[in-house]
């Protein structure tokens, strides 16, 4: 009998569930973020070719780049400022805190909000640590990027 060779792991993912309250907030982050469209690109769902590997944020705050309609960029290798990730229904938390830990830190993202909507919080990561907000406003320092909690969970 045969013995059968894997060249290669296939990964699962869950980050493609998406449900209304994903959605939901996904919407109202971009609303209460494009107050800073002159500041940032703000940029929802795109994936990115990191370093580190690939990643998709919900939503990243970039460097204001160069729009060039006839020639678009399919994944961009400038990581994000700040990614923010929405934990899924069926998602791990740790396979947002593995994605901030391997790919967006080493590839130069400095600061991953995770948003926990069942707890209506904000983990915010960091290299050197974390904290959680579940009420307020939430200040990035590096960006200057605000965003009240009360307008992603009212």
């Amino acid at each position: 009998m045969e013995s059968i060779v894997f060249d290669e792991v296939e990964e699962f993912q869950t980050e493609d569930v998406m449900s209304y309250n994903h959605a939901k907030i996904t919407y109202r982050l971009a609303k209460n973020l494009s107050r800073y469209d002159q500041q940032y690109d703000i940029l929802p769902e795109l994936e990115f070719e990191l370093s580190h590997g690939r990643a998709k944020p919900d939503l990243a705050i970039c460097k204001i780049g160069k729009i060039d309609w006839l020639r678009d960029v399919i994944r961009p290798i400038q990581p994000p400022l700040l990614a923010i990730e929405i934990l899924s229904p069926r998602q791990a938390l740790s396979d947002l805190t593995d994605k901030a830990l391997d790919i967006y830190f080493p590839s130069g993202t400095t600061v991953v909000w995770i948003i926990i909507p069942h707890f209506k919080q904000v983990t915010v990561m960091m290299p050197d640590g974390q904290r959680t907000v579940t009420s307020g406003k939430l200040l990035d320092e590096n960006t200057g990027v605000e965003l009240d909690l009360e307008s992603i969970f009212g």
